[in-house]
């Protein structure tokens, strides 16, 4: 029996005293493909007693020990050649102590792609629950410091906070009063084309002051910022923990909950719902330009129209709303930076997630107070 090629070969010899197989050539990862036929048909098991002769072995890499330590077993290779060069006899060896306990890795089964659908929504709503989870802990503990320091006046972070109202509130008035001036502009637009159909065009304010002070009002400035300030949010405290400053925070002395969360869930329960009622202003002003200047309704008119028709009920349902998105955006973008592993991959992904979060959170909270306020006739 034997099998050999140009570089590497092997021949089992029968006739000697003991059988011996002989190993000749060299042994490369460079014929790697060849040496694996050589192998295979070598494959048959060898007689107990058999001997292995690697005097005529060439070259010798760990691609070719690895084939002959599975062919020749790592007894046969302590017992092989004395002359054989040490590089390679310890190259043998240590192969063949690598490869006692190696085992074939076991082929994954092909799975169907409904099960792979189920297992992927399982594993999702096992995140979310987690996810929720964190949220509802890290919520307690930010109400538990606020509790514990609102009566200290001492550790009041006023600095911070004024800094921190500043950049969620007053340097986001320009986008606010915009957007919700052409979104005011663009909801009148379309009531008075819609209610033309019916005569009812002066129902057009009625339209405008209704959904600016009871839903797109307080929803547009909650979306805005929970996309500009929640994302700020993560960022900043992820940073501060890749860069392991809050490590250092907390080495001296100092509650991160204190100096890095409460700052900021403070300024945004004074920044949005300052920027709510500029957001109903500024859309009201939209509607009631559009009103002007396409259905001949003068600015007193349109006022008084609003004074009549629109309850205050509808204001404070409106704003009552304002503190509860504030509080919920500011929480989520902190939670979301504390989870920070220390890469910039990890910054940049926690920050889409603080951003998903939050207007996922403030639509859910918005469609439920409103199913709320309908039932109770508010």
């Amino acid at each position: 029996m034997s099998t050999s090629m140009a570089t590497g070969s092997a021949q089992f010899d029968a006739s000697a005293t003991p059988p011996c197989l002989r190993v000749a050539g060299d042994w490369t990862l460079a014929h790697y493909a060849a040496l694996q036929r050589v192998v295979a048909a070598l494959r048959t098991p060898l007689p107990s007693g058999a001997t292995a002769d690697l005097s005529g072995l060439g070259a010798l890499d760990t691609a070719g020990a690895s084939l002959l330590v599975g062919l020749l077993g790592s007894e046969r290779l302590a017992s092989a050649d004395p002359t054989l060069p040490p590089a390679q006899r310890a190259l043998l060896q240590t192969v063949g102590a690598a490869m006692v306990g190696y085992k074939e890795p076991a082929v994954a089964r092909r799975s169907h792609t409904v099960t792979e659908l189920l297992a992927r929504i399982g594993r999702t709503m096992e995140h979310v629950y987690h996810q929720q989870v964190r949220l509802l802990g890290f919520v307690g503990l930010t109400l538990e410091t606020l509790a514990r320091t609102v009566f200290k006046p001492r550790r009041w972070r006023v600095t911070s906070l004024i800094a921190h109202v500043e950049q969620t509130g007053l340097d986001a008035v320009p986008i606010v009063a915009l957007l919700t001036f052409m979104v005011g502009a663009v909801v009148a637009f379309l009531g008075s084309t819609v209610l033309a159909d019916f005569g009812a065009t002066i129902y057009t304010v009625d339209l405008v002051a209704y959904s600016f002070l009871r839903e797109f009002g307080v929803l547009l400035t909650a979306i805005l910022l929970a996309g500009r300030t929640a994302s700020a949010f993560t960022a900043q405290i992820g940073s501060m923990k890749a860069n392991e400053e809050i490590d250092a925070i907390r080495a001296l002395g100092l509650d991160p909950m204190e100096l890095l969360v409460l700052p900021r869930v403070l300024a945004m329960l004074v920044s949005l719902p300052l920027l709510t009622f500029l957001a109903m202003m500024a859309g009201l002003i939209g509607g009631g330009l559009v009103c002007a200047m396409v259905l001949d309704i003068p600015p007193i008119m349109f006022v008084n129209l609003v004074k009549s028709d629109i309850g205050l009920q509808h204001f404070l349902v409106g704003m009552a709303k304002a503190p509860v998105f504030a509080f919920l955006i500011a929480v989520i973008g902190c939670l979301e930076g504390f989870k920070v592993t220390g890469s910039a991959e990890s910054v940049g992904e926690h920050t889409t997630s603080a951003v998903v979060q939050s207007i996922f959170v403030v639509i859910l909270l918005d469609a439920i107070a409103a199913l709320f306020y309908m039932e109770m006739g508010w």
